[in-house]
């Protein structure tokens, strides 16, 4: 296959693109800073010019817009409106170029955030059933902003005709892999060094996902061609906070976890210049239309995918087992 990742410079653009590549396909990744030399093909792209690089989507199998500033800053006025108009524009620029292709694309699956749902500790969110946020009482300000992005994304998306491609929506999770720098090696890092507790009161859920299903359930999506719309790329098991971090510590062989209370968490946001709702909110999603169409987990549990991904890690730090 032929497939374009525009913003696939980041942790998941190159975990599909390490993957795509692995497995024989032609990958072209479109970023606005050239990344550290990679084995498959890397273009410069500014969405607002569009005619630069549109040709180069002409006859694809497949599109994955992952373009977008990160979310991962304090929410001022000037970072929320980045937030937004990065995705915003970078999904017009896309399907400017997909409305203008002679032989337009085949599939666009277009990055989303399953924190589209709203906070809760009750019922978990699918596709058809899900509560999309916004309206929840007693949440901070910050975290209806994080509804207002992913639903100015979505409309975007689906406000474009592309009559001779199929669109998906990908409403993602964390993704957890051993690799520098991503969500699990952030985390891990608070294990180690006995700071990996609860959260807060550490109801919260944490919705996640093993890499290698994230790979597999896109791979799955793109074979079938009749699947469009909303997909939780999600694990099937969410667990609150403070079991995902038990799990965590027990996957690693240590005991030790400190708790962060939530005036500590909103002291070192602020150092970090971050936000809270990253840990804070409860985020209960289940993949629902993947379950449905057949679609099977090799990792459906935290536990055993702690475990896998701590002795990846270890072995790609060059730690020896304990």
């Amino acid at each position: 296959m032929k497939i374009a990742i525009p913003g696939g410079t980041g942790q998941v653009g190159t975990l599909l693109a390490r993957a795509f590549h692995k497995d024989g396909h032609e990958v072209i990744v479109f970023g606005r800073h050239p990344p550290k030399p990679v084995p498959w093909r890397v273009e410069q792209w500014n969405p607002a010019r569009v005619t630069e690089w549109s040709d180069k989507l002409e006859g694809l199998d497949v599109v994955i817009n992952l373009a977008g500033r990160s979310v991962n800053c304090r929410y001022t006025r000037k970072n929320r409106e980045e937030i937004i108009e990065s995705r915003v524009e970078s999904v017009r620029a896309v399907g400017q170029a997909i409305s203008n292709a002679k032989c337009p694309p085949a599939k666009w699956f277009q990055a989303s955030t399953a924190t589209i749902y709203a906070h809760t500790y009750g019922a978990p969110n699918d596709e058809v059933s899900g509560v999309i946020g916004g309206t929840e009482l007693d949440v901070p300000d910050t975290w209806r902003f994080s509804i207002d992005v992913a639903t100015a994304w979505e409309r975007a998306f689906d406000e474009i005709p592309a009559p001779g491609t199929r669109k998906v929506k990908l409403r993602s999770v964390m993704t957890m892999s051993p690799d520098s720098g991503g969500i699990f090696d952030t985390l891990l890092a608070l294990v180690r060094r006995g700071l990996g507790g609860k959260s807060g009161d550490g109801r919260q859920y944490v919705s996640w996902i093993h890499e290698a299903d994230f790979i597999r359930a896109i791979n799955f999506l793109i074979e079938r061609d009749d699947i469009d719309g909303a997909v939780n790329l999600a694990g099937p098991n969410p667990l609150p906070n403070c079991e995902f971090m038990a799990d965590l510590r027990r996957a690693w062989g240590t005991k030790i976890g400190l708790p962060s209370a939530k005036w500590m968490l909103d002291i070192g946001a602020v150092l970090l210049r971050t936000e809270t709702e990253l840990i804070l909110k409860s985020r209960r999603v289940i993949p629902g239309r993947l379950l449905r169409e057949g679609f099977s987990f090799t990792y459906p549990d935290w536990p055993e995918a702690a475990r896998e991904l701590c002795e990846r890690w270890k072995a790609n730090h060059h730690r020896p087992l304990p």
